[in-house]
């Protein structure tokens, strides 16, 4: 690594969450995350609104990042932005901002991929947390994706298993709607579970080919168990509601945790870094300890902030980049769908 300090802006801006970071060399100064509460009324993130709040919100978030890490903007040596995969309109708004400012500094510009990032803010320095050895299966369990990557160098990783419909955090999300709880639901079925029964209500896991996940017949087939013992008793949600969140989250780690013992197999590689926001689950984070002593696995989990959108997570694949002089040109485009 260089003995020189070098100072990298990252800016994160793919979905609901406006977020800038400041590394130096391995290391981050500032991780300052805007959250935007809005979407908490409609159940789900608006795309439209998203990106208004995002205009809103960069200049303060970007400003805040740069005094938090006690520097200038001219000393920045690179400016790193999420580039997809998002919201198209979220996008935009990092896209943009970033080269303007990467433009009126003259430093270089750095595009980073949103789940490349995921998976690389394990080599985020940070004390008590162990980094990663090549290779390694990461894991991306988040709102929006659920995948499963051979990475065998910082970039060079292939995909070899992703959900074909909704991604983990939704079959959450949707389960908790179903049980009328808030949103996002992830985080109340997790501390519901935990004084639950996860045996108590038998949900049929889908069978889907190779190390690929489905989750959108697990949420009908929950829609269809609640209507039919409401119909029985007016109050089942009410008085199972442990019980059920409890067995929803024992299926889902269950689906999960098949697929990795598969994985695991099927490539021989037994180390596994998980991220994305769903990583916070203590169900899943305590299944994945259970694996070191029953499979062999070795778990890497990073600092719980940089599990959901971040732009640490930015800010090192921009480090990484610039080590390399992987620079993007100026007219370089936001893509919505951007793959790993």
């Amino acid at each position: 690594m260089s003995s020189q300090n070098i100072y990298i802006l990252g800016i994160e801006s793919s979905c609901d969450d406006t977020a800038a970071a400041v590394i130096c060399n391995g290391k981050i100064l500032s991780n300052v995350v805007a959250n935007q509460k809005i979407h908490e009324e409609y159940g789900g993130v608006v795309p439209e609104l998203a990106s208004r709040a995002h205009q809103q919100n960069i200049v303060p978030v970007v400003h805040q990042a740069l005094a938090k890490a006690n520097i200038s903007k001219n000393q920045l040596h690179a400016i790193a932005f999420t580039r997809g995969p998002g919201l198209m309109g979220s996008l935009l708004v990092g896209t943009s901002f970033a080269k303007s400012l990467a433009y009126g500094l003259n430093i270089p510009l750095i595009d980073v991929n949103h789940m490349q990032a995921h998976i690389l803010a394990h080599f985020i320095e940070e004390d008590g947390f162990e980094q990663p050895i090549f290779p390694f299966l990461g894991v991306t369990i988040s709102g929006g994706h659920t995948q499963i990557v051979k990475v065998l160098d910082y970039f060079d990783m292939n995909v070899i298993g992703e959900t074909i419909d909704d991604a983990i955090g939704e079959a959450y999300d949707k389960s908790g709607k179903i049980l009328g709880l808030g949103y996002p639901a992830g985080p109340e079925i997790d501390k519901r579970a935990q004084q639950g029964n996860p045996k108590a209500f038998q949900f049929t896991k889908p069978k889907v080919d190779r190390l690929n996940f489905s989750f959108s017949g697990l949420k009908t087939a929950i829609l269809y168990f609640v209507q039919r013992e409401t119909k029985k008793n007016p109050n089942f949600v009410k008085e199972h509601l442990n019980d059920i969140c409890a067995s929803i989250q024992y299926t889902i780690i269950g689906i999960l945790i098949d697929k990795l013992k598969k994985a695991t197999k099927e490539t021989g590689i037994k180390r596994i870094a998980i991220g994305g926001g769903v990583s916070a689950n203590s169900g899943i984070r305590k299944a994945l300890k259970d694996g070191e002593h029953k499979f062999g696995w070795k778990t890497y989990v990073p600092k719980f902030e940089f599990t959901t959108d971040n732009a640490a997570m930015i800010a090192i694949v921009g480090y990484l980049k610039y080590l390399e002089n992987d620079f993007a040109s100026s007219d370089v485009m936001a893509s919505a769908r951007l793959k790993i």
